[in-house]
């Protein structure tokens, strides 16, 4: 009777493990951005000295009467203005926090380098030289690279499996640690993309309400003062204004990150190719 060969199992699990990451900034960010944006509202674009005639009794919204400057008149632009503050006090914090992750998972040193470096010494068969250059990078890309020479290592020395079989274990590893580095480079983006399309439309619903109560007070006061619809149609712009510069900052940050995230994936992509690239090439 003909025994049947079975290939060894090939282990599944990554070297690369999750990494541990706090969700506390994606909630907390947005809520501490909104009352921060009320407070430079309500007490430095509203404060009392910046008004002919103050209203100290208003409260949560006072009815301050005759601004004395640019900056305050923007405190007129209605209660949609500290929303779009801070909308752009969010733009700022997660740019800032999206800068700082990445480039973190840049790591040291030029990605095109690291990879040519790694080449040199599969090519010259030193796995350990390469294992050491990943150590050296400390980036997403170094730590996949390292996660798929660690597998890369184990299989030249497999005797139960193929050449075709070691080198999509090989590219399986690659692909597992992949799937564990690229959500932490794209985590909080949706907010910068979200804002990207929301400001302009809240800013224009405060436009909206700050026309609506300017031509309101006109039909009141008999319709004969029009400079008054002219300060108040210039008011309600200002929620133009600030929605349109947060979005457009929001894109400019966006498209920034975007574009450095796509230079890791494709550092990350030809650590693969290289890596099964070489196995095929020096263990046929």
């Amino acid at each position: 009777m003909a025994e049947t060969n079975q290939a060894k199992p090939v282990t599944a699990t990554t070297s690369v493990q999750p990494k541990k990451s706090s969700n506390l900034i994606s909630w907390v960010a947005p809520i501490l951005c909104i009352i921060a944006g009320y407070c430079i509202w309500r007490y430095v674009i509203g404060a009392d000295s910046g008004f002919a005639q103050p209203d100290p009794a208003g409260g949560f919204w006072p009815n301050h009467k005759g601004p004395k400057g640019a900056f305050h008149r923007i405190y007129e632009g209605g209660i949609i203005v500290p929303l779009l503050i801070g909308m752009l006090l969010m733009v700022i914090v997660f740019a800032i926090e999206r800068f700082l992750t990445i480039a973190k998972a840049l790591g040291t040193g030029n990605i095109n380098n690291f990879v040519r470096k790694v080449q040199y010494h599969l090519a010259n068969k030193n796995v350990e030289a390469a294992i050491a250059e990943c150590d050296k990078q400390k980036g997403s890309v170094g730590n996949v690279m390292k996660a798929g020479l660690r597998r890369y290592k184990e299989m030249i020395n497999e005797p139960g499996l193929d050449t075709e079989q070691k080198i999509a274990a090989i590219q399986k590893e690659v692909e597992e640690a992949t799937a564990l580095e690229l959500p932490m480079l794209q985590k909080n983006l949706v907010f910068l993309s979200t804002i990207v399309s929301t400001g302009t439309l809240v800013a224009l619903l405060g436009t909206v309400m700050g026309m609506i109560r300017s031509f309101a007070n006109l039909g009141e006061s008999g319709g004969g003062n029009s400079s008054e619809l002219a300060v108040g149609i210039s008011e309600a712009l200002y929620n133009t204004a600030l929605g349109i510069g947060t979005s457009a900052l929001a894109l400019i940050f966006y498209n920034m990150l975007t574009t450095r995230i796509d230079s890791i994936t494709y550092g990350i992509d030809e650590s693969g190719f290289t890596l099964t690239q070489s196995f095929a090439s020096l263990y046929k």
